[in-house]
C-alpha cells in the first residue's frame, strides 16, 4: 500500500506502539492501577482506544446507527461505559492487548480496502459533537490517530507515575 492510507496506516501504527509500549513488563495488578488524580489506569487506557477502533470502524461503515445515541444514555449506560476505562475481575493485561490487536488489524484491514476515505455520515448524538456535523472515513481515521496519540501520552505519565519508566527519553 501506498500514497495516503499508508501514511495514515503508518502513524497509528506508531502512536499504538507507544501506547502498547507503556505496558511492557507490567503484571495484570500494575496494569489496572490508578497512579493519577484521574480515573485511568494503562489496562483501561488500551480497552477505550480497542473499543474506540471498533465504533469508529463499524460508524465508517454503517454510519451512526452504528454508534450509541450518547444523548440519551441513561446512569446505567454510563457505568458500562466507565468499565472501558478499568481493568475489571477476571481481565488480564494479555487478554487486553489481544483485543487492540485484534482491532487495529480490522481497522487496518478498513483502510486498506474502503473504495473513498471521502465517503460521509452524520455524526451520532453526543455532547462534545457539533449537531449536523457529517465525517469523512479520513476524518474518522485521523481522530483516531489523535485519540491514540493523546492516550499514548496518558499511559506514558501513568506509567512514570507506576514505577518511573518512561517510553521515551
Amino acid at each position: 500500500m501506498t500514497g495516503e492510507r499508508a501514511d495514515l496506516l503508518e502513524m497509528l501504527a506508531k502512536h499504538r506502539h507507544f501506547l502498547r509500549f507503556t505496558t511492557r513488563d507490567l503484571t495484570d495488578e500494575q496494569a489496572g492501577l490508578r497512579t493519577t488524580a484521574g480515573e485511568l489506569c494503562l489496562g483501561g487506557l488500551i480497552k477505550h482506544m480497542t473499543a474506540g477502533e471498533r465504533n469508529w470502524g463499524a460508524f465508517i461503515l454503517n454510519g451512526p446507527s452504528a454508534m450509541k445515541d450518547f444523548a440519551a444514555m441513561t446512569e446505567a449506560d454510563w457505568a458500562r461505559r466507565a468499565d472501558e476505562f478499568r481493568m475489571l475481575p477476571g481481565e488480564t493485561l494479555a487478554g487486553v492487548l489481544a483485543d487492540y490487536a485484534e482491532a487495529a488489524r480490522r481497522t487496518d484491514e478498513l483502510v486498506a480496502t474502503l473504495p473513498d476515505l471521502g465517503a460521509t455520515h452524520p455524526l451520532p448524538k453526543a455532547p462534545w459533537f457539533e449537531a449536523g456535523a457529517r465525517w469523512s472515513a479520513r476524518r474518522v481515521l485521523m481522530h483516531i490517530i489523535a485519540e491514540t496519540a493523546q492516550h499514548a501520552g496518558h499511559a506514558d505519565i501513568i506509567r512514570e507515575s507506576l514505577d518511573g519508566a518512561k517510553s521515551m527519553g
